[in-house]
């Protein structure tokens, strides 16, 4: 089994995740080790992943790259061990959440949705995996 790579976040790393997905539909989860709704987020997201192979799911930790350690290991507790991985490594955390989205102030969990079109929509707090799922059945399709 390939070990967990998390990348580094900085400046242009966002722009460079929404690009490369360009005309497919994906979800960005933003979280953080000690966000405890993070980690029922991170149940429903296994949960969806075994049901939903092809799902495009990209995590952000907004925690540090000296906590990178602990992130591979909070994603191997959970089916997450496939999804691309990023980890905030900027000392200057409000850029990034501010080239993340201008109307985030930092709270977690932040999901977007994006659908096949790029935009996006954003969500502040605990997921619903019912919601979750009419969200990827209803992009499935349009694919």
């Amino acid at each position: 089994m390939a070990a967990q790579t998390t990348k580094h976040f900085v400046r242009g790393s966002y722009q460079e995740i929404v690009s490369s997905r360009s005309g497919k539909p994906f979800i960005i989860s933003l979280w953080s080790l000690d966000c405890i709704y993070c980690r029922d987020d991170m149940v429903i997201f296994g949960k969806l992943l075994k049901k939903y192979h092809d799902l495009d799911l990209v995590l952000i930790s907004t925690d540090t790259r000296e906590q990178t350690k602990e992130i591979t290991q909070a994603l191997q507790k959970y089916p997450l061990k496939q999804v691309e991985s990023w980890v905030f490594a900027d000392s200057f955390v409000e850029r990034l959440r501010y080239e993340v989205d201008t109307q985030w102030y930092g709270e977690l969990p932040r999901t977007y949705f994006y659908d096949a079109q790029g935009h996006a929509v954003a969500h502040s707090g605990k997921l619903d995996y019912a919601q979750i799922e009419l969200w990827i059945r209803s992009n499935k399709n349009k694919n």
